[in-house]
């Protein structure tokens, strides 16, 4: 899927009466937090109210979340009946979720499903994988495989079952394989930018109003590593 409209430092991939998703950069919060950063949302917001002249304040609600350090694929409602519909299809997991991450190393399997129990650490914003089940944890589950090999690291590729916080990044980090500038969980140096090598690549959904089957693909960041990827 090709960007269909870069404006107002919006990648848009997607756009219709009750959707429109974004292609995420490195740094971007989608929604505001105690940062004051101006968020995603206000961006996509204002996007909105200039191209369709709409007075007054502009509906939109934040459908997920991807960590600030990651990229790829947003999904933003326009009417509060998409909305609820596309909450309720990821809170069922009715969405097809693929995500791409380089590590360094190499996992001791080409392609394997991973299940772990997630806890959350509010303190410090990060997330442990447990083997086994630990008070206050909840079960992750996601498979992977290899699919570049490059010089020094390794493409792999993500189909994410549960949505925990960090999951990816905590059971990829649980194996010995944390993604690249991921410093919170174990990597041995950041990327210049401060983003890590994760990206939300594909999305596959069924639309909350028009029912057709959607597929979102976004591209990867401009940079050499995820070009060879």
């Amino acid at each position: 899927m090709k960007i269909i409209s870069t404006k107002s430092n919006l990648q848009i991939l997607h756009e219709d009466n009750h959707l429109i998703v974004i292609n995420k950069r490195v740094g971007d919060i989608v929604q505001g937090d105690k940062t004051g950063d101006k968020p995603l949302s206000d961006v996509v917001k204002e996007y909105i109210k200039d191209k369709y002249n709409k007075p007054g304040e502009v509906f939109l609600g934040v459908v997920h979340r991807l960590d600030r350090p990651t990229t790829g694929i947003v999904v933003f409602a326009r009417t509060s009946k998409a909305l609820t519909r596309m909450n309720e299809l990821f809170s069922n997991r009715e969405t097809q979720k693929t995500y791409w991450a380089v590590v360094k190393n190499r996992p001791s399997k080409s392609e394997d499903t991973l299940v772990h129990y997630i806890k959350r650490n509010e303190k410090n914003n990060t997330s442990k994988a447990h083997t086994k089940e630990v008070p206050d944890s909840k079960k992750a589950s996601l498979e992977y495989k290899i699919i570049k090999e490059l010089d020094n690291y390794f493409g792999l590729e993500i189909q994410l079952h549960t949505g925990r916080h960090h999951q990816i990044r905590a059971q990829l980090s649980a194996i010995g394989c944390p993604i690249k500038g991921d410093l919170k969980y174990g990597f041995e140096r950041s990327n210049p930018d401060g983003g890590i090598h994760l990206h939300a690549r594909k999305l596959v959904f069924v639309h909350p109003v028009s029912k057709e089957e959607i597929t979102i693909i976004a591209p990867t960041p401009e940079e050499v590593i995820w070009k060879a990827i």
